[in-house]
């Protein structure tokens, strides 16, 4: 039951941030942008909190957490990579594209630095 409410939030998660690549504003006119965005806020927070307290009953689940996260890191840094080669390309790079990238570099090491002083 927790994997599926925790499959049925991203899923919620998706549609709702897809929504806001609406150029037009047809999907989402300018009226339900706020609600939209608090429904966004909220369900990420329901998402981090599911991924913060997963816990594992053995080591190959710990095993599979472990590879979900590093695919999860490398897509999310993948996509920020490709989105500032290309912006950098066209002339203007967006600074929230390098704070991005550099949170999730600054993230991994601190993560990492965590798990080595407690070990």
């Amino acid at each position: 039951m927790k994997f599926l409410n925790e499959i049925t939030i991203s899923i919620f998660f998706l549609i709702l941030i897809v929504l806001f690549l609406d150029p037009l504003m047809v999907l989402m006119p300018h009226s339900l942008i706020y609600m939209a965005l608090g429904g966004v806020v909220l369900l990420f927070a329901l998402f981090a909190n599911y991924v913060w307290r997963e816990h594992s009953l053995d080591e190959r689940e710990e095993m599979h957490k472990a590879v979900a996260g590093r695919i999860g890191y490398l897509v999310g840094s993948g996509v920020l990579m490709v989105a500032l080669v290309a912006q950098t390309l066209s002339g203007h790079v967006d600074t929230w594209l390098v704070l991005g990238l550099a949170g999730m570099v600054v993230g991994k090491l601190a993560g990492l630095a965590f798990v080595r002083a407690r070990s």
